[in-house]
């Protein structure tokens, strides 16, 4: 049987060494749920946040066939859990994603200079109430703000902002997740707006936001366009990870 777990310190231990944000938001039951099948003395745990699922600790076939509805990255600690999740999931997408390190220190010069790239006739927002209205709209727009369980509580604990062209989202950058130290950032461009700067200036203000407040903004990439984006803004690569892409029906918890 599948249990949420409440008390998460149950489970640190299967996590020590890992540095995934969205596994700490978790753990510090920020935003996500940390699923076990065992409350009292786990060995094994599904932490899922958003649209991923991180699985550590001995492989267990039940927390892997109740993964969420719908589209997940799945994240395995290691093979044993990669081969369970391709023998239950057949048609899992095996991908590659890459790491950023976590510890940049970041130029803000150089931030606050790429902020003048923005071109005439479009306008830099932070998402408020209305803007999170909109990017709930657009499918492409929608993970600045989805993974949070409503408005309010992005508008307590997330960070975003959006480009506007004629009152229209056409890039933006916001927190995808959120954990007490800081946040993991989110970017998407419409395809029709790309290779104008737009996602460099975007992550370039929602940075310094994050620095005026004291939040560490995370970068985790899942190509290697990502990757370089990162690097341009001061974050640098630290390695290559599996994950598996997986869409199914059928939630069981």
């Amino acid at each position: 049987m599948i249990y949420v777990l409440d008390d998460t310190s149950k489970v640190s231990k299967l996590f020590e060494g890992c540095n995934d944000t969205l596994i700490t938001s978790c753990l510090q039951k920020v935003m996500g749920k940390i699923f076990v099948t065992d409350l009292e003395a786990p060995v094994s745990a599904f932490a899922f946040v958003g649209c991923f699922g991180f699985l550590y600790g001995e492989p267990d076939r039940e927390l892997v066939e109740n993964k969420p509805d719908g589209f997940v990255v799945l994240v395995p600690q290691d093979e044993r859990w990669a081969a369970l999740i391709e023998e239950v999931f057949s048609d899992a997408t095996r991908v590659s994603r890459y790491a950023i390190r976590k510890d940049t220190h970041f130029d803000v010069s150089l931030l606050r200079e790429y902020l003048q790239l923005l071109p005439e006739g479009y306008e830099l927002k932070p998402i408020d109430g209305d803007l999170y209205d909109q990017c709930m709209q657009f499918p492409e727009m929608m993970d600045f703000v989805s993974s949070f369980s409503d408005k309010e509580h992005f508008l307590r604990d997330g960070r975003g902002v959006v480009i506007l062209k004629d009152g229209v989202i056409v890039s933006g950058a916001s927190s995808y997740s959120r954990y007490r130290e800081g946040i993991e950032i989110e970017v998407s461009t419409t395809k029709d707006e790309r290779r104008k700067h737009l996602a460099l200036v975007a992550c370039s203000a929602l940075i310094l936001r994050c620095l005026e407040e004291g939040l560490y903004p995370s970068w985790d990439a899942h190509n290697m366009n990502s990757v370089r984006l990162a690097e341009k803004l001061g974050y640098v690569f630290d390695h290559e990870y599996t994950a598996y892409e997986v869409a199914r029906t059928g939630r069981k918890h």
